[in-house]
């Protein structure tokens, strides 16, 4: 039987880039090699594509954020370009080797099947998708939509109060409006929401740039925080004495929905550090609650998720009020951290579906959704 040449993508132009570094560790790790062949492309973080001459190996963010500390500043070996081909080629990815001075070698390599192990933007947020759609390939996880709207946390919510699922009060401010009446704004979003409240950059994930904000002044440093990483702030009234309750949904036309499960954060809240570099943060699989409200929470993950009308894979975020018992809808997350103990990955082998396993389902939910396309017309003569 035929090896899959699987492209396995990560890294990227964002500030998720070393989480997706240790996504891809967990991926090549266990992906059958009797199955598949993997083929490690990294993005770094200026952008280039680059086909490394090894996949890499650490499997906790926390190793791969402590060792782009130590070595920055280091100059690193020049890796070999790789250009994905934009339109439908047998040769799907271009290398171009220079080590050799003015005679550049140039190779073609085609692809079975794409893995964008990709968080935050230019990656997660469908511009990869598009340009693997060009390429007429086929790719794990949410098409361009599905993709856009999922790390737009704006659109999102439109999305979800469009069909009608719960949504917390919220209020959507742009940068220049910012720039144009910072006290104005602060002061609308005090009368609307109140505080406590969360401010978020709109296009971002791994909880990177939120804040949580309870009086004035760290309203303003909070906003300010969130226009460094976008042009575009969501601010969320804070759920009160919120748990937050995460499920993990697989398929594509008739997606499932794993077990809930509770994240117990070191923190306040369950921001970057509290996520990646802190060990006292606890998962809990499968969370404790009541079965009327564990039925709910995957009910709504898979209306969430078709909402946005995901494909593939996601993971969906709520927030469970323990003073009031309120259940909202948080977030979609359309391509989850996807280490060995990310949570998507646990939700799943807490439900009976190890890694590897669930790799294989995704190869496969990937390169269903592709065909289904093809018998597409794509021409009205």
């Amino acid at each position: 039987m035929k090896k899959l040449r699987v492209g396995v993508i990560y890294g990227g132009r964002s500030g998720e880039h070393e989480v997706s570094i240790a996504s891809a560790a967990a991926v090549f790790k266990h992906l059958d090699r009797k199955k598949y062949e993997p083929v490690p492309i990294r993005i770094e973080k200026d952008g280039r594509w680059t086909l490394a001459d090894r996949p890499p190996t650490a499997l906790a963010a926390a190793e791969v954020i402590d060792h782009a500390r130590s070595t920055s500043g280091h100059a690193l070996r020049p890796a070999r370009e790789a250009h994905l081909v934009s339109y439908p080629a047998e040769e799907t990815l271009l290398t171009i080797d220079r080590s050799g001075g003015e005679d550049a070698h140039v190779t073609g390599l085609g692809l079975d099947v794409v893995f964008p192990v990709l968080h935050g933007p230019y990656g997660e947020d469908g511009t990869v998708q598009g340009l693997l759609e060009l390429a007429n390939v086929p790719y794990v996880g949410a098409g361009v939509l599905a993709s856009a709207v999922g790390m737009d946390k704006a659109f999102m919510k439109i999305a979800f109060l469009a069909r009608g699922l719960p949504v917390g009060p919220y209020r959507v401010l742009l940068a220049h409006e910012w720039r144009d009446g910072r006290e104005v704004q602060a002061q609308a979003v005090a009368l609307s929401l109140g505080f406590p409240v969360f401010v978020k950059p709109a296009n971002l994930g791994s909880s990177v740039g939120i804040s949580k904000a309870k009086t004035h002044a760290d309203l303003l440093t909070a906003i300010d925080l969130a226009f460094e990483f976008d042009r575009k702030a969501v601010i969320e009234a804070a759920v009160p004495a919120a748990r937050e309750i995460e499920v993990g949904v697989l398929g594509n036309e008739h997606p499932e929905a794993s077990v809930a499960g509770e994240i117990i954060p070191s923190r306040e809240f369950y921001d970057y550090e509290a996520k990646y570099l802190d060990e006292g943060s606890v998962p809990v699989i499968p969370a404790d609650l009541p079965a009327e409200i564990s039925d709910e929470v995957r009910r709504l993950a898979i209306e969430a998720f078709k909402a946005v009308d995901g494909s593939g894979l996601a993971r969906v975020d709520f927030l469970l009020s323990r003073e009031t018992g309120q259940l909202f809808l948080n977030e979609v997350n359309t391509l989850p951290g996807f280490t060995t103990i990310s949570m998507y990955s646990k939700l799943w082998a807490a439900t009976g579906v190890e890694y590897a396993v669930l790799l294989d389902r995704l190869v496969k939910l990937a390169l269903e959704r592709h065909a289904a396309k093809q018998g597409l017309k794509t021409s009205a003569i």
